[in-house]
């Protein structure tokens, strides 16, 4: 059983939480682009809380395999407002990014949580914005950029490495002021992990494991590569947009494993399955405490 544990401006619903995308970007891996003008991806953060999802994260720079950086600059301007529009709508704000400078203003403009999937090496600057400011932050395994990241999918035993690694990076990160209770940790399926050598299903099959370093676990996999390679037929592999159900299928097992939350793109059947989970855990108990109803949202556009 995972512990239970409490982060600093987030919910608590005493169950998995549901952590919904929203790409600022024009060249994401999983939507294309879909939601690049601020205006729509407001509307498309604020439609995903009211279907269910408890914290929207929303990033300005694709970490597709291959992609390249954008200037801090363009990831400032792509961010910035929606993350102060959603966070003005009282939505549980996460800004995905490796910038202390990006993370810095998003926290000024409402968001509660940093989402870095570097693990505070892209920027050394990030330790110190985290542990000052006090927000909740994401810590995820990591080898490297896009650009190179599959070239370092080399391990032994990958649980083993995934986990001492997160441990060193943790440790680093409390050394540098961050305190522990501000802290997820994420194995960073897809990133330097290869589908055809099951370095993510390793994971997700021993992601109890993980509770041993003491902190939440998020788990992020959805509509990733693994999955669509997993689904593949004799058309090659499936879609990443029809990966949906296998994501969902993913969120109830990762729920019952313990998982703190799970960042998913389709949030509706995601939502329905953390709460199976809950129910299917404690024999449903919770609907007589009124722990499995939708997160409300202030407003609308």
């Amino acid at each position: 059983m995972a512990p239970k544990h409490t982060l600093p401006g987030l919910p608590d619903k005493g169950r998995c939480l549901v952590m919904g995308v929203v790409n600022v970007t024009p060249d994401s891996f999983s939507d294309g682009g879909a939601w690049f003008d601020p205006e729509r991806a407001i509307e498309h953060g604020l439609r995903l809380v009211a279907e269910g999802a408890d914290i929207v994260d929303v990033g300005g720079e694709s970490t597709r395999p291959g992609a390249q950086r954008v200037p801090a600059d363009e990831e400032l301007r792509r961010v910035e407002p929606v993350v102060r529009e959603l966070a003005a709508h009282g939505v549980a704000v996460s800004v995905d990014t490796m910038r202390a400078e990006v993370a810095e203003r998003s926290v000024e403009a409402g968001a509660v949580l940093v989402n870095d999937v570097s693990g505070g090496l892209a920027d050394p600057a990030m330790a110190r914005l985290v542990a000052s400011s006090g927000v909740a932050y994401v810590l995820m395994h990591w080898r490297g950029h896009s650009h190179d990241m599959q070239s370092r999918a080399v391990y032994t035993d990958v649980v083993r490495e995934v986990i001492d690694e997160l441990r060193d990076r943790m440790e680093a990160m409390i050394s540098a002021g961050v305190d522990p209770d501000q802290i997820v940790l994420d194995p960073g399926l897809g990133f330097s992990k290869r589908p055809e050598q099951a370095h993510n299903w390793a994971l997700l099959r021993h992601l109890d494991r993980f509770h041993e370093l003491g902190r939440p676990v998020l788990v992020a996999g959805s509509r990733k590569r693994f999955l669509s390679r997993l689904l593949s037929g004799a058309e090659g592999d499936r879609p990443f947009v029809e990966c949906d159900a296998a994501t969902a299928a993913l969120t109830t097992l990762s729920a019952d494993r313990g998982a703190w939350a799970v960042r998913v793109h389709d949030v509706r059947s995601s939502a329905d399955a953390v709460r199976v989970a809950a129910a299917w855990s404690d024999g449903g108990a919770g609907l007589d405490e009124g722990r499995f109803p939708r997160t409300a949202v202030r407003g609308g556009r």
